[in-house]
């Protein structure tokens, strides 16, 4: 999607008709004809601490095929939206643009889309800019020159500038949309001329912040090692551009049908992981200092109707709660496309979320009036009213898949709660109870997104704890506290992880500031979904937990409480894995060998490290996800049960020496998510050491 519309789509033929999206009316409880029979359980634990919302998050893309890109009309609508972020100059089109020619070569320019037109809009916007600098058929020189221009010579402050666009798509890895002059076309050459762009950058200002292209986990790609690099393409630009860089770029496009693309959100806790992984194992010293950008996601189908919405809003939220402090829709204008009915409304294929007021090649459909919103501008509106720059959001569960639930507190004690009906035909009541928040007894502040509607709706109606969700549609409860904050702690500080093993870590954080009392003690929790299970308390800032899994993921949060009982928000949260035994009568080496982006090759290789000998052995693990399984394997037995894979010995290699006798055995994986791999085995029941 970094690519232009076709010729027939191009912005020129926009009419220049501003439709403004009419505030519907306040009747934003409508009537439950249709609903399921059981109420889903919503959980909100306050407790549960999630990332901060950044002044940053709510972004979109321009770009300079679109001649309104710089209109009063077009600059309104998305400063209304609450867009705090553009990218320039849009998707593949930046690695053939030359800023100072304001030429693409190869390509279309439209009028009225020069550099510093796209500042004057941005700043009418209230948004900052997400430069990206032409790697493609561009030079470090260039980019520099365009740095010195825009914050030296003019003065905007331009903060964000990334090298490239999907530059993985040159053709290195077969396929090729992404232009790309240089004859070394490797992750590596891209790598090494990152680290002259972002020195030649950074010597004329070096205030400014430089990305590099990644790409998503579990997405193409991903996994996939080519030519002489010495690894896939993540690691291998981390592994040399990671010292110089500032943070990562990448994009999802998660395809399939709309019910398939709104459930593959669920994907984004375990992608945001893996790639923290990544840039941890692989960027060198500070590495926790790289941010990480998402500056083009779209719904793989019903862009401009409710599942566009619903799913903006649901990966928006699912993005930001794992600390992407940017995330940014594709596009703002783009033009029509396949034209189908998606519940009840005219789809116009059109990745953008303003109309562009075209029409098919044949003219039998088009659009409606040229910045008509379409369904996403609302769902970012609505993500707008939800999650504000400072609010924390907090976690948020469902126990049925078609409604998510999402939640934000806010510095002045409230708390909102977003609430996203999936099921196109059913509406569904929700019961939602609360850990550590206390709504106040009155009527909540309603904001709706009905299929179909023309804007938000909002009012006041109904009680924090029930409410019916429309078929596909977006409700966010906005509740005040039942009690003042006067006189609470503050937060702790973000806890970090000293030595961690397989059943210990040690916690350490920074000291909350007392509000009407003396601090009196620290709790710290660990998140489990949307409920919060304690791991224990101290006088300090330190603590050392137990009793933990081997090779498991833990997020914990940590609370003060003072001397009159009155209990802090919570920290910002830490994320952190328990590793294997150092010392164990079994050792496992697995290793991932070939990867072709659904599915691998891996050897399992099983070790008796114990003083006597083993007759017949059985290895079992726990995949992370649901999304895993091993299709297939040889040199053993093997079987799958849900997410416990089995794996026994045959007649030929069932006894295991002492002291070392091994054996190995292989299997074919596949995956449909972000592939996270185990993390301990157990044979015969114990622990192994995983080398």
């Amino acid at each position: 999607m970094s690519r232009p519309p076709s010729t027939a789509r191009r912005l020129t033929a926009y009419a220049a008709v501003l439709l403004l999206a009419a505030a519907a009316p306040a009747a934003v409880d409508p009537p439950a004809a249709g609903a399921a029979a059981d109420p889903v359980a919503v959980t909100v634990n306050a407790r549960a601490g999630l990332a901060t919302v950044p002044d940053t998050a709510l972004g979109v893309n321009h770009a300079i095929w679109d001649q309104h890109l710089g209109s009063t009309e077009t600059s309104d609508l998305l400063r209304a939206a609450g867009v705090k972020m553009l990218r320039y100059p849009g998707g593949s089109y930046a690695d053939i643009y030359h800023w100072r020619t304001h030429t693409a070569p190869g390509g279309y320019v439209a009028p009225n889309t020069d550099f510093d037109t796209f500042m004057a809009a941005a700043r009418r916007v209230g948004a900052q800019p997400m430069i990206i600098a032409n790697y493609g058929t561009g030079t470090p020189a260039e980019a520099a020159e365009w740095v010195r221009y825009a914050n030296v010579t003019k003065g905007y402050g331009a903060r964000w500038w990334t090298v490239g666009n999907e530059n993985y798509g040159n053709g290195h890895y077969g396929s090729a949309w992404e232009a790309d002059d240089h004859p070394d076309k490797s992750a590596t050459q891209y790598a090494r001329l990152v680290v002259e762009y972002a020195d030649a950058m950074k010597a004329v200002d070096p205030s400014v912040k430089v990305g590099a292209v990644l790409t998503m986990p579990a997405n193409w790609p991903d996994g996939l090692t080519a030519g002489a690099d010495p690894g896939p393409w993540n690691q291998t630009v981390l592994s040399l551009a990671g010292p110089k860089i500032d943070f990562v770029d990448v994009h999802w496009y998660p395809g399939g049908s709309a019910a398939e693309s709104l459930a593959r959100t669920a994907h984004l806790p375990d992608a945001a992981w893996l790639l923290r992984q990544q840039i941890a194992r692989y960027a060198g010293p500070d590495s926790g200092r790289i941010g990480i950008s998402l500056t083009e996601l779209n719904v793989g189908a019903g862009q401009n109707t409710q599942p566009g919405a619903l799913f903006l809003a649901d990966a928006y939220s699912g993005l930001l709660e794992q600390g992407v402090f940017t995330v940014q829709w594709w596009n703002v204008h783009n033009g029509i496309g396949t034209v189908s009915e998606v519940a009840g409304q005219t789809d116009y294929g059109d990745f953008g979320m303003l109309s562009s007021g075209g029409c098919t090649a044949d003219g039998s459909v088009c659009e409606p009036p040229f910045n008509t919103p379409f369904a996403p501008y609302h769902g970012l509106a609505m993500m707008n009213l939800f999650a504000r720059a400072g609010d924390q959001f907090v976690r948020a569960g469902t126990d049925r898949p078609l409604v998510t639930a999402h939640a934000a507190r806010r510095p002045d004690g409230s708390l909102a709660v977003l609430l996203l009906n999936k099921d196109p035909d059913t509406a569904h009541e929700v019961a939602i109870e609360y850990a550590g928040f206390t709504p106040a007894a009155e009527a909540p502040t309603v904001h709706m997104l009905a299929n179909g509607a023309s804007g938000v709706a909002t009012g006041r109606s109904g009680s924090a704890t029930a409410r019916t969700l429309p078929p596909y549609s977006l409700t966010a409860l906005v509740l005040r506290p039942a009690d003042a904050a006067d006189g609470r702690p503050g937060a702790p500080g973000r806890p970090t992880a000293g030595a961690a093993t397989d059943r210990t870590a040690t916690l350490s954080w920074p000291p909350a500031a007392p509000g009407g009392a003396p601090i009196a003690k620290y709790e710290v929790y660990r998140q489990q979904g949307a409920v919060s299970e304690q791991l224990g308390e101290t006088a300090g800032t330190s603590l050392t937990v137990g009793n933990l899994d081997p090779g498991s993921r833990y997020t914990v949060n940590v609370l003060a409480r003072d001397t009159a009982g009155r209990v802090s928000w919570s920290s910002p949260p830490l994320t952190f894995a328990t590793g294997s035994p150092t010392a164990s009568t079994c050792a496992v080496r697995f290793s991932k060998d070939t990867d072709w982006g659904n599915g691998y090759l891996a050897t399992v290789e099983v070790v008796n490290t114990g003083p006597s000998a083993i007759d017949g052995w059985t290895l079992t693990w726990t995949w992370p996800t649901g999304w895993q399984q091993v299709s297939s394997g040889w040199s053993a037995n093997w079987s799958q049960v849900g997410t416990e894979v089995r794996v026994t010995s045959t007649p030929d290699n069932r006894r295991l020496a002492a002291g070392g006798g091994s054996t190995s055995a292989g299997y074919v994986g596949a995956y449909s998510g972000p592939n996270v791999l185990p993390g301990a085995f157990r044979l015969n029941g114990t622990v192994c050491t995983t080398r």
